[in-house]
């Protein structure tokens, strides 16, 4: 390459922009004294081919722009300043830099002592410098060609409250797919195959929950004990979709591929949630690696204590990335509205979402981050999905987001484990996080929706696990067992792990469908974890974040067929039946012109519970009644939405009991809809009167169907 004419360029659009006759090049790095773009001719080179001194700074961005280079070319950044970690400087122009606005990331880290901007194994530590060269190390960034026919994509944009989410992993899903070619296995392009969008529609999913595909850092510690960080939450590339997960190539061709995966979920009705990590990066803490932010401007990018050569860490990570800072903001808004406007996702789920809201220590949740998404015509039209937790002071804050946001409700998943298991707990828990968590989200003027209901999640134990453990087993992740949390609710109702005892067997089956049926019927919207409703085991692992194997990744020949049966049913159920995909919280008021409440709960002999029932945390069995017209909705003509009314009946108690139905008014005939001590879910055939008994086998739950008369 002989590259030598360079215009000033421009500071804004960042990063590389291709506008066919050439490549405009910017970068933000404030503290800087000199900036350089390297420009190689492959993926091996161990020198650039091309050095251009940046001599074009306006304000804080340096830009150029260089005629005639094409998309597919690859570059990287030295950058010139004080190395002087103790005031939070650590420039090291030794060091290639991966640009944080980089649209594809050929290929990933090699690892090397040649990383770290200090010496290795000085006894300065981070303080010593080092010289040595990294660039056949580190992955170069590539300049992209952002054409794509999308042949009329529109999201969507599918309500909350008829929202089914799946949560799965790009590579896990897929990668021992028999139905799928091998060399697409694992793959954006393996994802988007007609197999897995059948069976996601099939399923009845509506909206697929990735987990990261940003590009993404493996941590050295995991890779030198022949580990690799599988889940993902370590990014490096925020607007870069992750090149391991690419099967059709690492020089843009990720980015076509991944709007490819987008384009047909969404011509399948499914919509894209990508979770995200704008909490930290993956240069870890002041021992960690120069890979791009800390090379560009250390102090402008993170969060440094008192003591500027140390980070703040809300993550357990290492670092926190400053969103205090307005070129922080800018770069995850920035982000952000690439994967929407470019990418075309439907929502985001972010990552330890309360470190997002810290400004200063506190968890502040009228922060700036927040402000300016609620401001922005783009990303506040999008599903907005908080992790509403971070390790730091303060950090548990389930509850507490904005109007428009939804969280991942962390006190439901504890408690229906609770409940199910059989541990001492309230009913009035379980009827607060049957109904949609009000305690939680109504006093804010948010609606049943702001939770994202779940029972399993990647972190911790899948569904099949979580019935056949008691404890967390991660011998597998080399770190003693001492990982995890040890806390899980679980019970392995009588046996540790495999069993051939056919009882034991039967009675973990029975719980599966019993925490299906109570996150598909809860009000709210319901996660489900990709595999459960498979069976899908991970050994007792509960922390698989670094398992890149048949532990984590879905096993396709071994399926529990009438799980997977029972769980497609059920979500029809759901989706059929608005009483169960509510807008708006139960009033518990009787109805104009019925004189039924539009929510009823009962003892098992028919009386209505009152105020002490809910305090017994001896209690285990309970129903409800949905009364099907007392919706309190309108459909998109302003018509009044109305559907049958339903009598669920929850028996968590160890022995059968036999449950005496409403009187009359509530129903003169019910239909049996489900029982979870069945494989399948019954055609209705079983019919019950008003005020009849029908009884409840142990653990086990009856929804009863009352047809609206027109």
């Amino acid at each position: 390459m002989n590259q030598t004419v360079v215009y000033p360029g421009s500071p804004y659009p960042l990063g590389a922009t291709w506008d066919g006759k050439g490549v405009n090049f910017s970068l933000y790095a404030d503290n800087a004294t000199g900036v350089e773009l390297c420009l190689f001719n492959t993926t091996a080179d161990e020198a650039e081919a091309v050095k251009v001194k940046i001599k074009e700074r306006s304000y804080q961005v340096w830009h150029c722009y260089l005629p005639g280079v094409k998309p597919g070319q690859l570059y990287g950044y030295r950058v010139h300043g004080p190395y002087e970690p103790q005031n939070g400087h650590r420039f090291n122009p030794k060091k290639l830099l991966i640009d944080p606005y980089a649209k594809a990331i050929a290929g990933t880290i090699n690892w090397s002592d040649a990383l770290f901007g200090y010496k290795m194994n000085d006894p300065e530590e981070d303080l010593s410098f080092s010289d040595v060269d990294s660039v056949p190390f580190i992955p170069k960034s590539v300049v992209i060609d952002d054409s794509f026919d999308w042949e009329g994509d529109k999201p969507p944009r599918i309500p909350y409250n008829e929202s089914i989410i799946y949560e799965a992993h790009v590579k896990g899903f897929t990668k021992q797919h028999p139905d799928i070619p091998e060399d697409i296995r694992g793959t954006y392009a393996g994802m988007a195959h007609p197999v897995t969008i059948n069976y996601l529609k099939e399923l009845g999913i509506t909206a697929i929950e990735l987990m990261p595909v940003h590009h993404f850092v493996a941590d050295r510690h995991l890779v030198d004990k022949g580990l690799t960080n599988y889940w993902g939450y370590n990014t490096i590339g925020f607007f870069a979709p992750d090149a391991r997960y690419a099967a059709s190539g690492v020089l843009g061709q990720q980015v076509t591929e991944f709007k490819q995966l987008v384009k047909v979920l969404h011509q399948a009705g499914i919509e894209v949630i990508l979770d995200v990590v704008y909490n930290h990066t993956g240069e870890g803490n002041h021992l960690g690696p120069t890979l791009s932010f800390r090379g560009i401007d250390n102090a402008s990018y993170y969060r440094l204590t008192e003591d500027k050569r140390f980070y703040m860490d809300y993550t357990g990570t290492g670092n926190t990335l400053n969103a205090y800072l307005p070129n922080v903001l800018r770069l995850m808004m920035d982000s952000l509205r690439y994967w929407i406007l470019d990418m075309h996702v439907d929502g985001f789920r972010f990552d330890l979402a309360s470190t997002l809201a810290r400004e200063l220590h506190e968890v502040n949740r009228l922060s700036a981050f927040f402000d300016i998404i609620y401001q922005d015509p783009v990303i506040s039209q999008v599903k907005l999905i908080a992790e509403p937790w971070d390790i730091g002071e303060g950090g548990y804050q389930v509850g507490k987001f904005p109007p428009g946001w939804a969280e991942w409700n962390g006190k439901y998943r504890d408690c229906i484990r609770d409940y199910w298991r059989g541990a001492d707990s309230m009913l009035g828990e379980f009827a607060e996080r049957f109904t949609g968590s009000s305690d939680l989200y109504k006093n804010d003027y948010r609606s049943p929706t702001a939770s994202i209901n779940f029972v399993t999640a990647h972190d911790g134990f899948t569904l099949h696990d979580l019935v056949a453990y008691n404890d967390k087993h991660n011998e597998a992740n080399l770190d003693n067992n001492t990982d995890g949390e040890d806390h899980n609710r679980s019970w392995n109702c009588g046996v540790e792990g495999p069993t051939d005892d056919e009882t034991v067997l039967a009675l973990r089956r029975r719980q599966q469908r019993n925490f299906f049926a109570t996150l598909l019927l809860s009000q709210g919207v319901p996660m489900i974890l990709a595999g459960d409703e498979l069976g899908r085991t991970q050994q007792g692992n509960n922390n698989g974040y670094c398992q890149d194997n048949e532990i984590s990744w879905l096993n396709w020949k071994e399926i529990d067929n009438d799980l997977l049966q029972f769980t497609r049913q059920l979500i029809a159920l759901r989706k059929a039946h608005p009483a169960f995909c509510r807008r708006r919280w139960f009033q518990g008021q009787p109805i104009k012109g019925i004189g039924l409440e539009d929510i009823a709960w009962f003892l098992p002999d028919g009386s209505e519970m009152s105020d002490e029932h809910w305090s017994h945390d001896f209690a285990k069995s309970m129903a409800v009644f949905f009364n099907g017209k007392g919706l309190h909705a309108s459909g998109p003509k302003g018509e009044q939405i109305v559907d049958d009314s339903f009598y669920i009946i929850f028996n968590a108690h160890y022995e059968p009991l036999d449950f005496r139905l409403p009187h009359e008014k509530y129903g003169h005939n019910w239909k049996k809809m489900l029982d979870t001590k069945d494989l399948q879910i019954t055609a209705g055939e079983e019919v019950y009167s008003g005020e009849g008994v029908i009884t409840v086998d142990a653990r086990s739950v009856i929804v009863l169907q009352h047809k609206l008369m027109h």
